[in-house]
């Protein structure tokens, strides 16, 4: 299972808002997303950023969630930042910032880590 994570890189906290609400109306992720309180790194003191996670273990559910995101990119003119996880550990495979002219990169992206690293 693979888990992908995305956080507002610029734009105010009703962005990620309406990326959740967007994403949970989509017949095939509902129920795959949740809204998060996002880890401080290293060297961060925290904070009350959250992201929204969407678990997929299907090329056909990234597909479906690659075209929402799309959608709502161009909708919203935001930028996000996308992260691949591994549900079973934890561990961040790649992440990827994305806005409206780059947001069919995020299905390239799970192809390419899914390939590497056989993840379903």
């Amino acid at each position: 299972m693979t888990v992908i994570n995305m956080s507002p890189l610029d734009g105010s906290p009703s962005d990620l808002h309406s990326l959740f609400s967007w994403l949970q109306r989509t017949d095939e992720l509902r129920g795959r997303v949740r809204i998060l309180p996002r880890q401080p790194g290293p060297h961060e003191m925290g904070g009350a950023v959250e992201i929204v996670s969407v678990a997929v273990g299907s090329g056909g559910a990234i597909a479906v969630l690659a075209g929402a995101l799309a959608t709502w990119l161009q909708t919203r003119r935001a930028r996000i930042s996308v992260e691949f996880v591994v549900d079973e550990t934890g561990e961040t495979l790649r992440r990827v910032e994305v806005e409206a002219s780059n947001a069919a990169s995020v299905k390239e992206l799970y192809d390419a880590v899914a390939q590497d690293r056989k993840v379903p």
